[in-house]
């Protein structure tokens, strides 16, 4: 239930409809969309909802639904019902349409068969009758015309009205050719007139030649003559296109009455195509306003997360502007929100987005809010929007507003909805505020959910200190006496009348002498709002600074995780590879060892030979064995050590800078490499005695783990630079064993998101790709996850 009548027009819902009929194909469609009711069956609600979300699934993201002709099969099948009655030619052509196209989609879906299963509903145990499709085809040919061959009788007249033709055409030629090598005829040559072939003769010559004349010319020097042979084989030709249209009425009532038993699955067609074209205009309407599907509950509730008003979004598209989101809850505990605020301030267009997004969502229609809303279903709507004075009932603004107050407080209940603009005004405030009161007070107590504006004290103060009612504001910015056209949930708003008087250039006596005249406490009151919106404004800002400054800290912590875990890995495959060239060298000592002594051996001990073997062992020996670089004994310092002090390990010349201390233990970083040691197997030494070298190149790569940046933006790149920045990020990502990367590439046309996964899958390093959230970029944004 809507009241009143007009609520729908009120808040927007009639042009809505408007705009959803624009995209429909079909006048049928368009019949659907003015049928278009609020329903409060849940099952319903949810149902249509769901169905306008796949189509709107379809139109994005799959193939499109081979949806091409759409005529009005229902009155043609009602006119084949009649006994005795015929479709026409062209009739017969929009039925045979109509079924190619029905058949075209059921195949559609049948591909995609559990993909689509609320669409897949509306032709449910829909039978595929081709039967109908073969016997019109029998008939009509692809242009929508009767075939020549449609029968036998017809074809027969077919071909004798084409022969008749030719030997008429044939006679008059010759006879137009003869007349004119005697001089009969005018300029110009053969012309139609009254549908006959006729010669042109000059008057003078009419007599020379049997015939009818048809017509003359405006001079009356021409007439336009039909020859006596031509004229019998032109009667002939006209009596058989007689006989020919008798034919063709005869075959189309025919196949009129082999049409009639499938009438009623003719009907089930129709309703289909007409829920396609009908749901089919929601869905575009729905991307139109960037709508999506809510989350729906059987319950009086509703919660709108970045909401936008859709007639104001579409507005502001072609005006290249954004509309401010809207975050509001409706339920048990926050049943009725009273907005307060400055005037153009959008406390009205607030309340019409609630009231409006409520309808449409009831109504089967996508909403433009984020996904995680949630609608509720509310059974009946009282909206008191604007001014319904009536001259005819003799009711003045406030008569017709309290006259709507007595309807609401009488019927109104806890599942249902009311929306008030500029509650109690009209009327004297020292009077229209306790009633708008007092009328809000009957209101809660019946638990009616819903949502009211106003600019009394007194309404803000009952909302403050009554459990079920919320105050919300529309936030200001008091310095530059701008509205933000935020909604700020939990406490009321000023209406900053002397701040925008005095914007708008009311003389500066007037302001001080009105403020003069309102009361301290009211003064007061108002002082104290301002005031608090400011300190609002300004907790904020701090709040979003700290939530900037904490993100940045996560990431550092994040980073150091990873570079820690790097290090730690990096330790193992070091010593690895060290045990590894220790083995090869080993090897080939003992494999010069052995060569030595068989070349001995076989000179049979020659001193000079047998020294010349040995120097060259000596000298190949010292190519492979790595020797301890000679390091000067640093001084000893027993004093306590410090996360940053310089030590080595008393039991070797090693030595590292120290990165933690646990207890007994202390973590040393030695070059890239990090080790455990006792306290006591250390000792402190100072800075000055470690080489710069040592001391550099520590700082080196402790500075180019810390600035290694996982994420790369490569928006506006060509395809070649992108991927020449994308692949030195990932080797040293490979290097450093960084486990994942981001990639930026922006949505566009899809190339270069394209081209960067084709190069990315040839690595084997690389586990998976995937899209960043919808929420957050969607397929603007790669993550390559490594392996």
């Amino acid at each position: 239930m809507l009241y009143p009548n007009n609520s729908i027009d009120k808040l927007g819902f009639t042009e809505v409809k408007e705009l959803i009929k624009a995209h429909c194909l079909s006048i049928m469609g368009q019949q659907m969309v003015d049928k278009i009711q609020v329903m409060s069956n849940f099952d319903l609600i949810k149902k249509f909802l769901n169905q306008a979300a796949e189509f709107k699934n379809i139109l994005q993201n799959d193939a499109a639904l081979p949806i091409h002709h759409f005529f009005d099969i229902k009155s043609l099948a009602n006119k084949a019902k009649l006994e005795g009655a015929f479709l026409t030619e062209d009739e017969f052509f929009q039925v045979l349409s109509s079924l190619t196209t029905v058949f075209a989609v059921i195949a559609y879906f049948n591909q995609r068969e559990g993909q689509y299963p609320n669409l897949e509903a509306l032709f449910e145990h829909l039978p595929i009758e081709k039967a109908i499709v073969k016997k019109i085809e029998q008939v009509i040919d692809a242009k929508g015309k009767i075939k020549p061959n449609a029968s036998r009788e017809l074809a027969d007249i077919t071909a004798g009205i084409a022969k008749a033709e030719q030997d008429a055409r044939r006679k008059i030629d010759q006879i137009f050719k003869s007349a004119s090598s005697n001089g009969w005829t005018a300029d110009g040559s053969l012309t139609v007139r009254d549908g006959r072939l006729c010669i042109p003769l000059l008057a003078e010559n009419k007599r020379k030649l049997k015939g009818f004349i048809h017509d003359e010319s405006a001079s009356g020097q021409t007439v336009y003559m039909e020859p006596e042979e031509v004229f019998t084989l032109n009667n002939l030709i006209r009596d058989l296109e007689f006989e020919r249209r008798r034919e063709i009425v005869k075959i189309l009532t025919a196949l009129t009455n082999e049409l009639r038993p499938y009438v009623p699955l003719l009907l089930s067609y129709h309703s289909l195509l007409t829920k396609l074209d009908f749901v089919r205009a929601k869905a575009l309407f729905a991307i139109d306003i960037e709508a999506d599907m809510p989350q729906v509950v059987n319950e009086p509730s509703l919660k709108l997360t970045n909401a936008r008003h859709p007639l104001l979004l579409l507005n502001f598209k072609k005006e290249g502007k954004t509309v401010v989101p809207l975050n509001l809850k409706i339920d048990e505990g926050t049943r009725v929100v009273v907005v307060s605020g400055p005037n153009a301030g959008g406390k009205s267009v607030c309340m019409k987005t609630v009231g409006l997004l409520q309808i449409m969502a009831q109504s089967g229609l996508l909403i433009p809010a984020d996904e995680a809303s949630e609608v509720g279903v509310f059974k009946q709507f009282f909206v008191d929007i604007g001014d319904d004075q009536s001259i005819e009932s003799d009711l003045s603004t406030y008569s017709a507003h309290l006259s709507k107050m007595k309807t609401f407080v009488e019927q109104a209940n806890g599942r249902s909805m009311i929306l008030i603009d500029e509650f109690g005004t009209g009327t004297d405030p020292q009077f229209g505020g306790p009633i708008a009161e007092a009328v809000l007070e009957s209101l809660n107590i019946k638990k009616v959910r819903g949502m009211v504006t106003t600019h009394y004290s007194n309404l803000k103060i009952f909302a403050g200190n009554t459990e079920g009612i919320e105050n919300a504001s529309m936030l200001f910015n008091n310095v530059e006496m701008q509205p933000l056209y935020i909604l700020e949930i939990g406490k009321p708003g000023s209406s900053y009348a002397f701040e925008i008087a005095q914007k708008i250039g009311l003389p500066k006596q007037v302001l001080e002498l009105a403020k003069n005249k309102i009361s301290a406490g009211q003064k007061s009151v108002d002082t104290l709002l301002v005031g608090l919106e400011r300190e609002k404004k300004e907790i904020l800002d701090t709040r979003v600074k700290l939530e900037r400054q904490q993100k940045h800290v996560n990431m550092l912590l994040s980073e150091n995780e990873k570079l820690k875990s790097y290090l730690d890995e990096n330790k193992k495959e070091l010593i690895r590879k060290a045990k590894d060239e220790a083995k090869n060298i080993i090897l080939n000592a003992n494999k010069l060892v052995e060569n030595t002594i068989s070349e001995i051996k076989s000179s049979n001990a020659d001193k000079e030979t047998t020294r010349k073997l040995r120097d060259n062992l000596s000298r190949e020996l010292e190519k492979n064995v790595v020797k301890p670089p000679v390091q000067k004994r640093a001084p000893e310092d027993d004093s306590e050590i410090n996360i940053g002090d310089w030590v080595k390990l008393t039991d070797s010349e090693t030595t590292g800078q120290v990165m933690e201390i646990a207890k007994d233990n202390i973590i040393i970083a030695i070059g890239d490499l990090r080790t455990v040691a006792k306290r006591k197997r250390v000792q402190k030494v100072s800075k000055s005695s470690i080489p710069k070298d040592i001391r550099r190149s520590f700082t080196s790569a402790t500075n180019d783990f810390a600035g290694f940046n996982p994420e790369i933006d490569v928006r506006g790149m060509r395809t070649e630079d992108a991927i020449a920045a994308i692949e030195r990020l990932f080797d040293r990502a490979l290097m450093m064993g960084y486990g994942n990367l981001k990639i930026l590439h922006g949505k566009g046309d899809g190339i270069l998101r394209k081209m960067i996964r084709q190069y990315l899958k040839k690595y084997d390093q690389v586990d998976r790709l995937e899209d960043e959230h919808a929420d957050r970029g969607g397929d603007g944004i790669t993550y390559v996850y490594l392996k």
